[in-house]
């Protein structure tokens, strides 16, 4: 299951492990609603990395600090630096690709 991460403890999730994935997302955004389940699957396989979802409607100073414009928006983190950024939906296979790439 992907991780809550919020304004709060989004600082601490980031030093956890040596990936991590965020999912910017939003409960009326319908593009969110298809990339979620993806998301919940690949957090599920992927137990050596962080993947988490940030609501952009209750974490406002995270969306803001990250820039995030549109959503979905999946950014990528090593070691707590951000290495990549995908706007939109994409496939399971397209956001596993870009996983492994960091592994």
């Amino acid at each position: 299951m992907a991780t809550q991460i919020t304004d709060e403890n989004i600082n601490d999730i980031l030093k956890q492990k040596s990936i991590t994935v965020i999912d910017f997302w939003a409960n009326w955004c319908g593009p969110c609603k298809m990339i979620g389940p993806i998301i919940e699957e690949l957090a599920i396989e992927n137990t050596d990395i962080t993947i988490g979802k940030v609501n952009v409607d209750e974490n406002a100073e995270s969306a803001l600090k990250y820039g995030i414009r549109g959503i979905p928006t999946l950014l990528f983190f090593k070691d707590g630096v951000q290495v990549d950024k995908i706007v939109g939906v994409k496939s399971k296979y397209e956001l596993q690709a870009k996983i492994n790439e960091l592994k």
